[in-house]
Order: structure tokens, then sequence, then C-alpha cells
């Protein structure tokens, strides 16, 4: 199983780097290839040199060919404006860093 591309979006459709402060994040994961896998994503704040987890969650597939796995996060009182990221771990290897701010 390889990691072909994960992307960001503020609506599951269309890919983004900067969001505001009440939107659902997403991150869709699309991988290739066959098999069982563990896909992981970790969601970090970051400011000042200093970084907090925001959330993580970890999804098993057990894909034929092609897939997109899809996670996101929100935050019902607003993010914090700053810089963000998410890291995508498949089978505990790290596999791709999109960061991304929110304004």
């Amino acid at each position: 199983r390889a990691l072909a591309t994960a992307r960001l979006a503020s609506e599951a459709a269309t890919a983004m780097s900067s969001f505001a402060a009440n939107d659902t994040i997403y991150a869709v994961v699309d991988t290739i290839g066959s098999g069982k896998a563990a896909i992981k994503a970790l969601w970090t704040y970051h400011k000042d040199g200093q970084s907090a987890q925001v959330n993580e969650t970890v999804q098993e597939i057990d894909a034929t060919g092609p897939a997109s796995t899809e996670f996101h996060v929100s935050k019902p009182g607003g993010w914090p404006a700053g810089d963000y990221q998410v890291e995508v771990l498949v089978n505990d290897v790290s596999a791709t860093v999109q960061k991304f701010t929110v304004n």
C-alpha cells in the first residue's frame, strides 16, 4: 500500500491551505495498491517554536485498489489563528505532512 496524495479542504472537494476560524478542516488521503493499512491523521498547532496536538484519528482500511480516506477536525468555539499541520502516517510510517494556516 502506497500513499499517492493528501489534500486539505474546508469542503471535501476544494483543496486549500488557509482556513477561517469556524471552518471544518478536511484531509483527504488518496492511496494506491491493495490490502490492509492503518492510516493515521495527526493534527497539530504550532506557535513560537511550540506545538500542541489537536487531534489524532486512525482509520483501518482494506482496499482493493485506489481509495480515498477522509479525516476532519472542527472546533466549536473556533480555531485560534496560526500555523497548523496534519501528518499522515500509513502503518505508523510518516507518508506526508500538509501545513496550513487559520486566519
